[in-house]
């Protein structure tokens, strides 16, 4: 029986393994070092933030793994033995394998900060990292500030954490504003407002020059390229991850930042494929990133994969663009492309609407010529991913979007509705005379 060997057990690795035993019987083992069973990385924030308990962030029962015949080792994979087939574990145990999938994520950047390693120093991606920030910040007693580094989403999540405690928050963000290296600036200025209104204390365009210790060795300040000293007890680094692949440079591997894989996802090494945060395409698809950390893409990539492994192989071909996210208790969504001033295209125009009082806005991006529909961010504002994918692959213009908007909005009964505002600020900026239509659920499911 053929045996397939996946490292890693998160979103990627999790669903290669369950796509494999719904088509074949072929052996399959996962190896992790991080925790016994697959948990939802994105609900850790709401375990520390007393919402749910860790268990209920497991979205399988314990014996799942067992009843599907999905055999699952703990322990940390030292080296890959391409050649010979194997994979020798950090406690000398060699696992041999017909197939191997490296699905090992992605780690916390650190960018040689003096004191980057001190006690009280820590990222926000495992549940490691959860059981130390629980430990290092139980209560605004014991952490009576902490200092965040790096503006991006998981910043921002860490940030909340911690405010759901009480804990005093300095975020250190280099950019000018918030996250404007992915965001238009009218969104970026929205979240900035936001981050301070939560009592937050936001310095833009401030970098981390250093972590001072205490006589114990662990984190007691911070300064600043501003000159600045901050006290505080917990520092986290939150600066972007990278690929979890140090373990694979002696492997003969090709490797660039990432595991470096074609459309298949296979990599250099004959039977070796690799997934999700740690690896990169050798070109880039459209307007994507050869590394996409995203929940969404290695679920995706785990799907594909799987069929290639059982016999019917099949191109990585991930569709539109879109993500989601929340910045405090704003959601976000995102579909197409919608660059900020500094990706923006020549040919790309942005309309920007907001609403007065309340932190919701939509940016709509389109072609300033043809006027094709390329891309919306919302804020605040559910949307329906179907609808939204369709008017992507039907190329429609931003016309038919302002047109039939309603038919998109997925917020529930009884929320208020913003599409004829909208619509109404779109004439006025572009000339047109547009009427919204009235929701028709026969459009929205007409290719369901």
């Amino acid at each position: 029986m053929e045996h397939i060997v996946i490292i890693g057990n998160g979103i990627s690795g999790v669903t290669v393994a369950r796509h494999i035993r719904k088509l074949s019987d072929k052996k399959i083992t996962i190896v992790s070092a991080e925790t016994d069973y697959f948990f939802s990385r994105t609900a850790l924030m709401y375990v520390y933030m007393g919402h749910m308990k860790f268990e209920h962030t497991q979205p399988y029962e314990n014996w799942f793994w067992k009843k599907n015949r999905i055999d699952l080792v703990k322990g940390y994979v030292n080296t890959i033995m391409a050649e010979d087939k194997k994979i020798i574990l950090s406690d000398g145990k060699a696992i041999d394998y017909d197939k191997l999938v490296i699905a090992t994520g992605s780690k916390p950047n650190k960018f040689g900060w003096p004191g980057q390693d001190l006690d009280g120093v820590q990222g926000l991606y495992s549940k490691q990292d959860l059981d130390a920030l629980e430990k290092n910040a139980p209560n605004k007693e014991t952490c009576k500030r902490a200092v965040i580094v790096g503006g991006g989403l998981i910043g921002i999540e860490m940030a909340e954490m911690l405010r759901s405690r009480k804990i005093p928050v300095t975020f250190l963000v280099r950019e000018t504003s918030f996250w404007n290296g992915v965001l238009p600036k009218g969104e970026s200025a929205l979240i900035n407002e936001h981050i301070l209104e939560h009592h937050i204390d936001l310095r833009l365009e401030t970098n981390l020059v250093e972590i001072l210790a205490d006589e114990n060795g662990r984190a007691k300040a911070v300064t600043t390229d501003k000159g600045d000293t901050i006290e505080c007890d917990v520092v986290g680094l939150t600066a972007g991850v990278s690929p979890n692949i140090d373990f694979l440079k002696e492997s003969g591997i090709e490797l660039g930042r990432g595991v470096k894989v074609n459309r298949l996802l296979e990599t250099s090494a004959k039977d070796i494929y690799a997934i999700g945060d740690c690896a990169e395409q050798h070109e880039a698809i459209g307007n994507r990133r050869p590394i996409e950390a995203v929940w969404y893409t290695g679920r995706m990539m785990g799907e594909t994969l799987a069929q290639t492994l059982c016999g019917n192989p099949t191109e990585y071909k991930p569709g539109h663009w879109f993500n989601s996210a929340k910045f405090l208790d704003v959601e976000y969504q995102t579909y197409g492309w919608v660059f900020s001033e500094k990706g923006k295209k020549e040919y790309e125009q942005h309309f920007h609407w907001r609403h007065s009082t309340e932190k919701i806005c939509i940016t709509i991006a389109f072609h300033n010529e043809s006027k094709l529909f390329l891309g919306i961010n919302t804020f605040g504002m559910r949307m329906r991913h179907e609808i939204f994918d369709r008017w992507l692959t039907e190329e429609r213009t931003v016309d038919y979007v302002m047109e039939h908007l309603k038919d998109a909005n997925f917020d529930p009964e009884f929320y208020k509705q913003y599409e004829n505002e909208i619509v109404s600020k779109y004439n006025t900026e572009f000339g047109t005379s547009i009427s919204p239509k009235k929701k028709s659920w026969k459009r929205i499911f007409s290719n369901a």
